[in-house]
């Protein structure tokens, strides 16, 4: 089974016939795409340490869960080395193809994650300096990592990828929503940080990493939609990237939420004030979008589903916006005291559970028999 469904943008380029013929691996197929793995795994853990209620064992599993997804990061960092370090043609086609490109936005959020959950979980395991140092490392990366991936993938698709008309997806969306990802876990290191001017200017930093990514989001977005109603429902294969879109809709309602719990001591009262109603008057709104798309995006799945959809690593995109989701619940729960929001966020939370568990299911069954690293098929 191919790794990555393949948008109907254009095909990879198959060998010139001059170019020897390279020899297959187990990571020579292994695209960036894998590292919805990590961010899947690991919303589980970030999530439910956000959830705003407290339930027996759910701590001792967050716990397990973030050590699994920071196994699974180390590793394939390590693998995807090995990738480029063995499979720099692969990996250079990878980077000209505009339907396996987005994925690179992928290695960000999975750093970001990482980090953000060994601060608030890894920390029961590891300690409080040792997870804050990681988390400082990974959010820094993962910053960096992402700013160069939302500026650098849009310029290859301008100067160098072949857009065919109609071929838009929600994949487009992945290096854009990475800076978001810094904007709702940046607030985490925030307290850590000298007062006065380091606060201030990374809680600065993080209101520009959440307009850098809204207002990118907003004109990706669009063509989308347009995509879906005039040219139909996305190939089988490539549904599950529908729920992409919760993404940027539950981390941006995050990131106002989690912002305004640390602006108080940091900016004057008036304003901590306007960044507190702001996270309600901003989030409200944008959760109902978001729980307008899920219906949608729920519907096209099920009629994949009914119509064959097969399994392939695009069904890791059910994962990690979900979890976004659980998380902006669970900050307008804090913010609004409403139990309808913790209620929300519990419900958006089992939905997560089991969509990471059929989904690490399936990949698992898929790597023991060996069809999720072998090649797509040709193009017809």
């Amino acid at each position: 089974m191919a790794t990555l469904a393949h948008a109907p943008s254009r095909p990879a380029a198959p060998p010139r016939p001059s170019e020897p013929v390279r020899r297959s691996g187990p990571f020579r197929h292994l695209g960036p795409n894998w590292y919805a793995t990590v961010m899947g795994t690991a919303i589980v853990a970030n999530a439910g340490a956000a959830l705003p209620l407290a339930a027996p064992g759910l701590r001792t599993a967050c716990r397990f869960v973030w050590a699994l997804s920071a196994l699974l990061l180390v590793t394939l960092l390590a693998a995807r080395a090995v990738h480029w370090l063995r499979h720099t043609d692969q990996a250079r086609r990878h980077l000209l193809d505009p339907a396996v490109a987005p994925f690179y936005g992928c290695l960000s959020m999975a750093l970001l994650a990482v980090g953000g959950g060994t601060l608030t979980v890894g920390r029961d395991v590891i300690g409080g300096p040792a997870a804050l140092a990681a988390d400082a490392v990974l959010w820094s990366l993962g910053t960096l990592v992402g700013v160069a991936g939302a500026a650098a993938i849009p310029y290859l698709m301008v100067t160098r990828h072949r857009i065919e008309p109609g071929s838009a997806t929600p994949v487009w969306l992945l290096p854009l929503v990475a800076p978001m990802v810094s904007a709702a876990l940046g607030p985490g290191l925030l307290p850590h940080l000298p007062a006065g001017q380091w606060q201030q200017a990374m809680l600065v930093a993080c209101y520009a990493l959440f307009g850098m990514s809204l207002l990118a989001t907003l004109l990706v977005l669009p063509l989308v939609v347009s995509r879906l109603i005039h040219h139909g429902p996305l190939p089988l294969a490539l549904t599950p990237t529908l729920f992409l879109v919760l993404g940027p809709l539950g981390q941006s309602t995050t990131a106002t939420g989690n912002l305004a719990d640390v602006a108080p001591g940091v900016v004057d009262a008036p304003t901590a004030h306007a960044m507190g109603a702001f996270a309600v008057l901003y989030g409200i709104p944008v959760t109902g979008f978001a729980l307008l798309w899920l219906a949608l995006a729920s519907a096209l799945v099920v009629r994949a589903v009914r119509n064959g959809m097969p399994f392939a690593m695009t069904w890791w995109g059910f994962t990690f916006p979900l979890g976004t989701c659980v998380t902006g619940a669970a900050g307008l729960a804090r913010h609004t005291g409403l139990t309808a929001f913790t209620w929300l966020a519990v419900a958006l939370y089992a939905l997560l559970v089991a969509a990471v568990a059929v989904a690490a299911a399936r990949t698992a069954s898929g790597l023991a028999h060996g069809r999720l690293l072998t090649p797509p098929p040709p193009a017809r």
